[in-house]
């Protein structure tokens, strides 16, 4: 079972997407500028094709991730991997997992189902990262808060667009 690897460059853009809303001063951008230090002229000397860029590539490698977060089927073949015969057409094991993706191979592929496990990820994996540099950083909880909420509805979106297409 391959990632549908068009669907996963299009959910790689869920986070560019998002964070231009996000971060626009009439949404979060303004409050995002006060806690993070940040100033116009800070933001008018970046190279945005550069930080487009490797958002883009970045953003990427959370699709290929997320895609194994949200597609459940894709443990059988983890777990049956050392089975005599797997990976042969036509053997016991191949039958088995071909049945078994028959049967399952659609269950909880829906964007509501994705979308839960990509806000689970941003809950469990992202607010923890960024939580942690925050404190080092000597930032508050709205600073976590705001970056958080970014990524709880990018991670919700890609993962929704994942489980749904791929």
């Amino acid at each position: 079972m391959l990632p549908n690897f068009p669907i996963l460059l299009l959910a790689a853009l869920a986070p560019l997407m998002v964070g231009m809303v996000w971060y626009h001063p009439k949404v979060m951008g303004t409050a995002w500028m006060k806690h993070a230090g940040m100033t116009e002229e800070k933001i008018a000397g970046a190279n945005m094709v550069l930080i487009f860029g490797v958002t883009y590539v970045l953003s990427l490698m959370l699709a290929i991730m997320m895609n194994m977060v949200v597609i459940h089927q894709g443990a059988i073949y983890s777990v049956l991997v050392d089975e005599p015969g797997f990976g042969q057409a036509g053997s016991e094991i191949d039958k088995f997992i071909t049945d078994f993706m028959d049967k399952y191979g659609s269950n909880f592929r829906t964007f509501k189902h994705g979308t839960l496990h990509g806000v689970i990820a941003a809950l469990f994996f992202a607010l923890p990262v960024l939580g942690i540099n925050a404190l080092f950083e000597r930032q508050g909880w709205r600073y976590i808060a705001l970056n958080v909420g970014y990524w709880i509805i990018s991670l919700g979106i890609m993962g929704g667009i994942i489980s749904a297409y791929a």
